[in-house]
């Protein structure tokens, strides 16, 4: 297979930029400043990623006008310093034993309101506020929901790279035994295919086999694969950092009339989505036009789920392509269009690309047929 040249690793200056404009965000927001916990979020904006999160309190504190901080356990400390936006913030370390709101209020204004990631403990909060009760704080996926949301080239690439290691893996798929194997057989093959095109980390790898695909997010189990079978195939991961997540749905040999219909609105219906995406339409246009097709075919009960989640960094992150989104489209932002209709106790189908806004339209990252395939 041809190799996928390696990106350029993000720079220190790239960290900085994405700190800058984070503290101008929340500040342009009403913001005080943002206080970032271990996550997806830091790992975006300093590139620092631990091997292993524990209890200890590790936190970025942003302010418009004021040198990022970076508050580590002191044990933590030297992995901090080797991250690759390091250069572009202060460190302050706390000991076991000492208080690190303590070491972490002095940063922040007393009266102020911050914007949180969302996956930070509440007892890091809790204590926080116990120092500083003047404050109050926010989740940062509604005080700045767009904080990631607009990809520059560089992480563009990225996204194609992991768009296009996903198709190979589906390529590869379709050439395996369905028939007589569990679901989980088929899931593991899959997980391996991600890492043999690139992966560093397989997310999820959905195979719902005929009753089991009316489930949106069924785990693969046990379930032998029948012929006869329609197939939901939905998997992807991190290659490079940044993510992938494609679904198609396969047969295990000749499909029903029916079944065959059913996909077809489905497969009319992602195409739809993905025509409606240019900048300046809303996020909910996107759902509004694939939604249209599967309730014109009288199917509508039967779509679930919202059409569309952002991906980044994380697999599932803002925009989201549901009704009363009113966020406008702009170009850079890149997000799931996956419509779908499950029909419970007898099977279910979705249609997945990964869609990216350019100036004049929209991109997909993923470029496998999307008709039915014939699987053995």
């Amino acid at each position: 297979m041809p190799l996928t040249p390696v990106p350029a690793p993000f720079t220190a200056d790239d960290y900085r930029a994405r700190m800058a404009r984070a503290a101008e965000s929340a500040a342009d927001a009403g913001l005080a400043g943002l206080l970032v916990a271990l996550g997806p979020d830091l790992v975006y904006l300093t590139g620092y990623q631990p091997t292993a999160i524990t209890e200890r309190l590790t936190v970025l504190v942003l302010a418009a006008g004021q040198e990022p901080v970076l508050v580590v356990p002191k044990l933590e400390a030297p992995d901090a310093e080797r991250a690759a936006g390091a250069s572009a913030l202060t460190l302050r370390d706390w000991t076991d034993g000492t208080d690190p709101y303590g070491v972490t209020a002095p940063l922040l204004d007393v009266d102020g309101r911050f914007g949180v990631s969302d996956n930070a403990w509440a007892m890091h909060l809790l204590g926080l506020q116990q120092k500083l009760p003047g404050t109050s704080y926010t989740a940062l996926t509604e005080a700045l929901p767009m904080l990631r949301a607009v990809k520059d080239a560089h992480e563009l690439a990225r996204l194609e790279a992991a768009g296009q290691a996903a198709d190979e893996a589906y390529g590869e798929i379709l050439k395996v035994r369905f028939a007589g194997r569990k679901e989980t057989d088929v899931a593991a093959d899959l997980a391996a295919l991600l890492l043999e095109f690139g992966h560093s980390q397989v997310d999820f790898t959905v195979v719902g086999s005929g009753p089991n695909g009316a489930n949106p997010h069924h785990e693969a189990g046990e379930r032998t694969i029948e012929r006869g079978d329609m197939v939901v195939l939905d998997f992807g991961g991190l290659k490079h950092g940044y993510g992938s997540d494609t679904t198609r749905t396969v047969h295990v040999g000749e499909p029903s009339a029916e079944e065959q219909r059913v996909h077809d609105v489905v497969r009319e219906a992602q195409r739809a989505g993905c025509a409606a995406v240019k900048p300046g339409a809303a996020c909910q246009d996107v759902d509004r036009a694939a939604r249209a097709v599967i309730e014109e075919a009288g199917y509508g009960e039967y779509f679930i789920h919202r059409t569309g989640h952002g991906i980044g960094v994380t697999t599932h992150e803002p925009p989201y392509m549901i009704e009363g989104e009113e966020q406008p489209l702009v170009p850079g932002m890149c997000f799931s269009v996956e419509p779908g209709i499950y029909l419970p106790g007898r099977f279910g189908v979705r249609i997945e690309d990964i869609v990216t806004v350019t100036e004049d339209g929209g991109r997909s990252f993923n470029n496998t047929a999307r008709e039915m395939a014939i699987v053995d």
